[in-house]
C-alpha cells in the first residue's frame, strides 16, 4: 500500500455555540490541513497522485474559509469543530478530485490541526 500526504494552511475565526466553556467565545485558529491518499496501483510514472495536483485543490479549497469566521458557513451549523471541518474538506476533495483525473477512491483521511498538539480527522 502506498500512501501520500500535502498539507496546506488556512487562518480563521469560530466559536462553538454548544461548547460550554472559553471556545463558546469567538476566537481564531491557524489551521493545518493534511490530506491523505493511498492505494496500491502507481501510474505510469511511478506515482500514485501528482504532489501538485492534489496540494492545488486543497489550496483552492481552503482558500474558501481562508480569514472568514466559519459559523457564517452554513456547512458548519454554526458549530464548526475541527471534525465537522474535516469532514467537510474530505466531501468537498471526493468532488474535486475527478475533475483533474484523480480517482476519489484514494482519498483516505483529511487531519484538520486547530493547534500543533490538537487534530481531528476524518477518514473513510
Amino acid at each position: 500500500m502506498f500512501s501520500v500526504r500535502v498539507e496546506a494552511d488556512f487562518a480563521a475565526a469560530h466559536f462553538l455555540s454548544h461548547y460550554h466553556g472559553k471556545c463558546e467565545n469567538l476566537h481564531g485558529h491557524n489551521y493545518r490541513v493534511r490530506v491523505w491518499v493511498r492505494g496500491t496501483e502507481l501510474d505510469e510514472g511511478g506515482m500514485l497522485v501528482d504532489f501538485g495536483v492534489l496540494k492545488q485543490k486543497l489550496r483552492e479549497l481552503i482558500a474558501g474559509l481562508d480569514h472568514t469566521n466559519l459559523n457564517d458557513k452554513p456547512e458548519f451549523k454554526n458549530d464548526p469543530s475541527a471534525e465537522r471541518i474535516a469532514r467537510f474538506i474530505f466531501k468537498s476533495l471526493e468532488e474535486l478530485l475527478p475533475k483533474v483525473s484523480v480517482d476519489p477512491r484514494l482519498l483516505w483521511a483529511v487531519d484538520v490541526y486547530e493547534t500543533p498538539t490538537s487534530m481531528a480527522r476524518y477518514e473513510k
